[in-house]
């Protein structure tokens, strides 16, 4: 084998699972395949030139060393409820204990010692009596925020580690396939300069991220991995004054908030809020603009977004989750003329879209420029709709004012959790040899839990090569 370990994608699952395995004292051959740029190379030009380029042949914002979360706000969530469904593979005790260990390398690395949403015991309790009244749950979750321009400078010095300790780091590769021969992963194919080449590994490691979910899920179906559905997000990118959530940012910071409204009773839920943040566009392979959010440490805007996602859960015979979002993603992209579409909320309870002099007009200005003024409820489902709709109703109990007519819902926010692999507690497939992690397996959502995933991994794989380890967590 010409290495004892292929890494396919530098998220930080992938990232974390050659992190611990060198912390462990490994002397395995390691390679980490990443079709976009090292950090240094990462460059979105919407800075320069005021709008979406659509870069290719990918989007530097979603791909590259550190992955998307990195490079749109750099929160790690604290807390073992949040993050995806590792939890119930491997138990909340060792999932917590290990986004403690965790945590501690990211210190190592420079993220700050801060961590928002601790202490305010009591106007605490009082947001929490506010949601418990409005018929939702407040889910403790203290979150270190890194701070985009801060990730960058946190990720760059991993992979300079990372270097320096002999892993080998291709970039501008893309993986394409993997190498199987009776059940037993031998290692995969890459395209580099136009040709294809073969490369073998003892173990591969698949951590592509939700950027990567349909090429996994195409190699699951290609290849007999077990898997099965999984979770699609639908949803919106919501934007207002920072002074309607003066209260809830000073506090939390994050206020992760989970709902079931009627009449579906949907699960819906708050994710990724940034107090002082700028509403962003990422492009995927094919052409889809989805929308995102992210907040520097150091600039502020005026204004505060979050994503509200109502989960879909397909059962028999729909076996396509990923495709149906994106069909989604694509009817609100056609609608705005391949950009990202913007509606005021008191728009959409009026029946009518909204056009351009209105937001020119409005007390809260997009921090998406190019975002196109429209109609989002005439792409959106009428189920996710109304679940958006009446969880908005339910946050204006918790935020007074959430609710107003100038509120701006951006539209399609998509997070694709790839078709769920199983995999036991070792993390290993049906598959000898091969492993999935990360947002790309189903099993983690989020920077910190892909991160987990990934010591769980090397942890893993420096057992099996006979390492002892220490009493940690």
């Amino acid at each position: 084998m010409a290495y004892d370990l292929i890494i396919v994608g530098a998220g930080p699952a992938g990232i974390f699972t050659a992190l611990e395995l060198l912390r462990r004292g490994s002397k395995k051959k390691i390679l980490i395949l990443e079709k976009g740029q090292p950090v240094e190379k990462r460059r979105c030009p919407k800075a320069e030139t005021g709008r979406c380029m659509n870069c290719k042949p990918y989007c530097h914002i979603t791909t590259g060393f550190s992955g998307a979360g990195a490079f749109s706000d750099g929160k790690l969530s604290l807390s073992c409820e949040v993050g995806g469904d590792l939890p119930e593979l491997i138990g909340e005790d060792l999932a917590q204990s290990l986004i403690d260990y965790t945590d501690g390398i990211y210190l190592e690395f420079g993220a700050d010692e801060h961590v928002e949403g601790v202490g305010h015991s009591e106007e605490i309790k009082e947001i929490r009596k506010r949601a418990i009244q409005a018929g939702l749950r407040l889910v403790d979750c203290p979150i270190r925020h890194l701070g985009t321009e801060k990730a960058q400078q946190l990720y760059y010095a991993i992979q300079c580690y990372l270097q320096e300790q002999g892993v080998e780091l291709r970039f501008g590769v893309p993986c394409t396939n993997l190498i199987l021969d009776k059940g037993v992963c031998l290692g995969v194919v890459i395209e580099e300069k136009g040709r294809q080449e073969e490369l073998r590994a003892e173990q591969v490691v698949i951590a592509t991220g939700r950027r990567g979910a349909d090429w996994l899920e195409s190699l699951c179906a290609e290849h007999n991995i077990a898997h099965r559905p999984g979770t699609v997000d639908i949803g919106v990118r919501v934007e207002c004054r920072n002074e309607v959530m003066e209260k809830v940012n000073r506090v939390l910071y994050e206020s992760k908030l989970v709902g079931y409204p009627r009449p579906w009773k949907n699960k819906v839920r708050t994710f990724c809020q940034n107090p002082g943040g700028f509403v962003s566009q990422e492009n995927y392979d094919n052409d889809l603009a989805v929308v995102n959010g992210h907040s520097y440490k150091d600039l502020k805007s005026d204004n505060t977004n979050l994503a509200i996602l109502v989960s879909h859960n397909f059962t028999e015979p729909f076996n396509q989750p990923i495709a149906y979002a994106q069909k989604v993603g694509e009817l609100t992209n056609m609608l705005g003329a391949g950009h990202i579409l913007v509606q005021r909320y008191g728009d959409i309870l009026d029946g009518k879209r909204t056009w351009q002099k209105e937001l020119s007009r409005s007390n809260l200005k997009p921090t998406l420029k190019d975002a196109v003024a429209g109609d989002i409820t005439a792409a959106m489902p009428y189920r996710a709709m109304v679940n958006i709709i009446e969880f908005i109703k339910m946050l204006d109990q918790v935020v007074p004012g959430f609710a107003s007519t100038e509120t701006l819902l951006y539209s399609p926010e998509l997070k694709f959790y790839s078709n769920r692999v199983k995999m036991d507690e070792d993390l290993d497939t049906n598959v000898k040899g091969l492993h999935c992690l990360g947002d790309s397996s189903g099993w983690t959502r989020g920077l910190m839990m892909a991160s987990v995933m990934g010591v769980l991994m090397g942890r893993k794989l420096a057992q099996k090569e006979g390492l002892e380890l220490p009493r940690l967590p």
